[in-house]
């Protein structure tokens, strides 16, 4: 099928040498290039058979959900995810068909791209009512929040404390929009990327960077930065993290929530390969550190509380 051009933003695409890194199945295309819209009832599997693949979008530079790795390869747990999306899609569609990966700057990039039906698939993404208006959400594969990242001992993430500093956030993020409410006299410094963000803080040019406590937690690790610490101890807001998907394509979303529902209930049961995909990033020796029982009682919550998924014994290899 022969796709007319659909202009991106400007700058909302990452700027990077075209080309198509092949990850098995999976695939990724540093230009969002000639893609139509899809905008009918379930017209993105409907547009995937006859094109051959799927779009998918997100931050490059959001560990530990995306990030680039020493191949020049994305890797992260929204990656190993769409792996299994990918696998689901072809026993949906045919061996045919893949998913290609576009980065983009941001998280309200992401949704814009998602919502006008120019991609089709987007993980990693917080849940925030003004988005479910626009896109259409699966299960969700985590917990985040909004939390404050800072060198240590400056700011106690109060927001008495953030009156006059100069915070970074991203712009359209959540983070932008609940510092003017959290402590109007911040001064805030908008940027295109959390990882800009952090950049600036390492450059003393800010005092701190509100935004996604899982990604900064990631950019943290990535980078080996000491010194800084994450505030306050709770989040100022809570979410959950899922995948979007374009409005009215039920069948991907549930071509999505299978693929999710695979990985979960396979953690569950100590399949290797599921906990390969989860530990390494969000598990007590993985990037987030988040205690194995945490992660378990996490997961049996949403396969429990999504239409009576069934939980097997688990095996005696399922961490704990």
């Amino acid at each position: 099928m022969d796709f007319p051009a659909a202009p991106i933003a400007s700058g909302s695409v990452r700027s990077r040498r075209s080309r198509v890194l092949a990850l098995g199945a999976l695939a990724c295309l540093w230009s969002l290039g000639s893609v139509a819209p899809a905008s009918a009832a379930d017209a993105v599997l409907e547009q995937a058979a006859k094109s051959g693949e799927v779009l998918m979008v997100g931050p490059a530079d959001s560990p530990p959900l995306v990030q680039i790795g020493p191949k020049g390869e994305p890797e992260g747990y929204a990656i190993d995810l769409a792996r299994r999306i990918d696998r689901q899609l072809k026993a949906e569609l045919g061996n045919n068909v893949r998913i290609r990966f576009v980065p983009v700057d941001n998280t309200a990039v992401t949704v814009g791209v998602v919502s006008s039906g120019k991609a089709g698939l987007a993980c990693g993404v917080p849940f925030s009512w003004e988005s479910e208006n626009l896109v259409d959400f699966s299960l969700p594969i985590g917990l985040s929040g909004l939390r404050l990242l800072t060198r240590s001992g400056s700011l106690d993430g109060s927001p008495e404390s953030l009156a006059g500093q100069p915070i970074a956030v991203v712009e359209g993020s959540l983070g932008a929009g609940l510092l003017g409410t959290l402590q109007p006299k911040a001064k805030t410094v908008t940027v295109a990327t959390l990882a800009q963000a952090v950049t600036a803080l390492e450059q003393k040019r800010v005092t701190g960077v509100l935004g996604d406590a899982n990604v900064l937690a990631g950019l943290r690790h990535q980078r080996g930065l000491s010194g800084v610490a994450l505030v306050p101890e709770q989040p100022y807001v809570s979410y959950g993290v899922g995948c979007i998907v374009p409005e009215n394509n039920s069948r991907l979303l549930n071509v999505v929530n299978l693929a999710i529902a695979g990985l979960l209930q396979g953690y569950l049961e100590g399949r290797p390969e599921a906990v390969a995909s989860v530990a390494p990033w969000v598990g007590p020796t993985g990037v987030l550190v988040v205690p194995a029982e945490r992660v378990r009682a996490f997961f049996e919550s949403v396969l429990l509380t999504r239409e009576g998924f069934q939980l097997a014994a688990p095996s005696p290899a399922a961490p704990r």
